[in-house]
């Protein structure tokens, strides 16, 4: 079997170039990894050995960029993250992290002369400071707890941070005789979240600085049992100053208990640092009538026309991420229209702060935006959005008339103003992020980083072509098909069928360090990744058909992108197999009931199993109560209804494939009882089973020897029943 090949091959040659300290004691410096692949095939421990680049700040004058980069290290099973600079023609690389600690979320600071950054060189993450060639490395904070995020004022007199507080009360707190009881009492929903029990919560603190040290900090939220930024996934993109360093705008959903477990209704607001005072820019204010146009930058060249009458605007669903325009007349912020849908639509809102008076500047881009900011004129915006299976960078002005910057087979990752251009991060199927420079004028590209050139120059990539298939509706979709290396037409492979999680997010031109439809071609397999139903980038009524019929026409979408892929000659149709993780594992485990023998089979991630089950057992009731359109005890409700009798736990009996079940036990997403049930009915029904669990993952594999063991596993089951 050439998985296994690959693997011990892999092991064989697999290096670190990292520089343990003199004291063995300590942990060794993990740095850039050096790997020899003398087959040219990707492998997991190639994966692992790649630098992953993170964020990126540009320095005052628009001439550097200082960022950051992860480095994993297998033997260790560990990460380290450093801080490198570089000049904005991509020349003088260098990185200038000293420490075993991870250096973190650096910024410009003193007009450019010096950098500041999170260590936990000390013990405790704390804000230190160095001069642009990493010297005088020296803490400037002087908190009692761990700051897990920063960003100082315009003017640099304040430094805005974040750090968590208690949130209600210990078993030790209520019973202090029994300060060594593990139980945990709860009284009220969102007891956990994502991977932890919630007994803190981050809040924004604001403080002096003097150049040399930040003084006492105060909590802006004291008091208040919120959220800011807010759980799982929320960072200091969720908080923004503004110009004058006056104020400060910051996301937050301001509730409690059922209301908070059942609503995604966020909002931005603005602290007024002065006088305390905080007003709610959300809510109570009028949406401005406008004609936008986006042009697709083609040349065929289309318009779209999309008319916003004015309205009373609530804003119930997600409001995040404000930024101030430069010359503070502004604020934008990603605004969601319904409360309880946490897929819906992220528009782009810009708040008139002198008119108090709300337009929507992206309506006509008929998909979300993922990230934004705002041109130097005060008068535009740079975003990045989903569309036919690429993420692409756009500008809109504040009228909403759109422009497309970008084009290929690439997904762009981000946008930040370099003077008068654009740093972004992009990728693809075939490669990971990268840093580019986009002139905003010419439209031209030139890439700034070649982190991973040294693992790329000794691979052979599959080929990645897009195929449209027609659906059973009449409608057309549009797949990925990755091939193996050295494809030849002549022979026939087994193929995969990807199935998309989410269950809304894209198929787009995705790199991922474990679905990685790179590696899986390397293992000599066709991978057919279908947008079926309920993805973004196809227009509004294709995104919202998945809501409520998890089961209808997005698992029809599925086989009718396999059962196409499988006319062509070089797809062997009787080594077909069906992967996929959270609603993609749902889909695995349905599919396992419904497929009429098309697979030989099935590995579900972290999947879905009993519906029943999820919509009680999962954190964040909204998403569950939303998309499964209600409560199973809803009798007379047809939807909810509908999405239970149609639970995959419903169909063991028409089970007939070997199904490999992996879960985290940390994930409370969709907790692991899920893919344990799923694995002990394969095996009660007599169907070859086998069961991955880890005690310490959440919903995705973080630990570099995880990784690699998932890697093994996957392979090994998928060669064992289709080679």
């Amino acid at each position: 079997m050439k998985a296994k090949l690959f693997i011990m091959t892999a092991v064989a040659m697999f290096a670190s170039c990292s520089t343990p300290r003199t004291d063995d004691t300590e942990t060794p410096f993990i740095g850039k990894q050096e790997i020899t692949i003398p087959n040219g095939r990707l492998t997991p421990e190639a994966l692992w050995a790649m630098g992953r680049i993170g964020g990126v700040s540009v320095s005052p004058d628009g001439k550097k960029a200082v960022y950051t980069v992860s480095y994993y290290s297998v033997p260790e099973n560990k990460s380290h993250q450093v801080i490198y600079t570089m000049n904005l023609d991509g020349s003088e690389n260098r990185m200038l992290t000293t420490s075993t600690q991870s250096e973190r979320e650096p910024c410009w600071i003193k007009g450019g002369t010096q950098i500041a950054y999170l260590s936990s060189e000390n013990g405790k993450s704390e804000i230190w400071s160095m001069n642009t060639d990493g010297s005088n490395r020296k803490v400037i904070s002087s908190f009692d707890g761990d700051i897990e995020g920063f960003s100082f004022s315009p003017d640099e007199s304040k430094v805005m941070f974040v750090a968590q507080i208690k949130y209600g009360q210990r078993t030790a707190d209520i019973y202090p005789d029994l300060p060594k009881a593990s139980g945990i009492i709860v009284n009220d929903l969102m007891y956990k979240h994502w991977d932890e029990w919630v007994e803190t919560i981050p809040h924004p603190y604001i403080a002096s600085f003097d150049g040399n040290r930040i003084g006492e900090a105060k909590d802006i939220l004291e008091g208040q049992p919120y959220e800011c930024p807010m759980k799982p996934f929320g960072g200091m993109e969720q908080l923004a100053w503004s110009p004058d360093s006056k104020s400060i705008a910051y996301t937050c959903r301001k509730k409690t208990g059922k209301e908070y477990a059942f609503s995604t209704d966020s909002d931005i607001y603005l602290y007024h640092i002065e006088s305390g005072d905080t007003e709610n820019l959300c809510k109570d204010y009028t949406t401005s009538q406008f004609y936008g146009k986006v042009f697709l930058g083609n040349a065929n060249t289309s318009e779209l026309l999309y008319v916003c009458p004015q309205s009373k605007d609530e804003n119930k669903g997600y409001d995040i991420n404000p930024r101030f325009s430069p010359d503070g007349k502004y604020i934008a912020w990603q605004s969601m229209e319904r409360d309880g849908y946490e897929s819906d639509r992220n528009r782009l809102c810009v708040f008139n702060l002198d008119k108090k008076l709300k337009t929507y500047v992206t309506e006509s881009f008929e998909s979300g935006v993922d990230d934004y900011c705002w041109n130097n004129d005060s008068q535009s915006l740079y975003f990045i959005g989903v569309w036919h299976g690429t993420t692409m960078i756009y500008r809109t002005n504040l009228e909403g008339n759109i422009e497309k910057l970008t084009d290929g087979d690439y997904d762009y990752a981000s946008v930040t103003m370099a003077g008068n251009n654009l740093i972004t991060k992009r990728h693809s199927i075939s490669m990971a992020d990268e840093i580019y420079l986009l002139d905003t004028n010419t439209k031209k590209i030139a890439q700034l980083t070649t982190e991973n050139k040294h693992i790329y120059d000794q691979l052979t990539m599959g080929k990645v072509e897009a195929r449209w298939t027609p659906t059973t509706d009449g409608k057309k979709m549009l797949s990925w098909v990755i091939y193996p290396p050295h494809f030849d037409p002549n022979k026939k492979y087994p193929t995969l069928l990807f199935c998309e999680g989410g269950p809304q997010s894209p198929v787009s031109q995705f790199w991922s360090y474990r679905w990685n439809f790179q590696i899986m071609a390397a293992n000599d397999y066709i991978i057919i990744a279908p947008n079926r139903r309920g993805l973004p980038g196809f227009g509004m009524e294709w995104l919202e058909q998945i809501s409520g019929d998890y089961s209808g026409q997005c698992m029809k979408d599925y086989l009718a992108a396999i059962d196409d892929i499988a006319k062509e000659p070089y797809v062997d149709k009787e080594k077909l197999g069906c992967v996929g993780a959270s609603f993609g594992g749902y889909s695995v485990y349905y599919l396992a009931g419904h497929h009429d023998k098309r697979f030989k089979a099935f590995i579900a991630h972290d999947g879905i199993f009993n519906m029943e089950q999820q919509y009680l057992e999962t954190e964040e009731m909204w998403f569950a109560h939303w998309d499964m359109g209600g409560a199973y005890w809803e009798k007379n409700n047809p939807i909810a209804q509908r999405t239970f009798a149609n639970s995959p736990h419903k169909f063991v009996d028409k089970w007939d494939t070997p199904i490999l079940c992996i879960h985290g036990e940390k994930d409370y997403r969709i907790l692991a009882s899920q893919g344990m049930s799923a694995f002990n009915a394969a095996v009660m029904r007599g169907i070859p089973a086998e069961l991955l669990l880890y005690p310490d993952e959440n919903h995705w594999v973080l630990e570099p020897q995880n990784g690699i063991l998932w890697q093994r596993t996957f392979f090994n089951w998928l060669d064992r029943w289709l080679k």
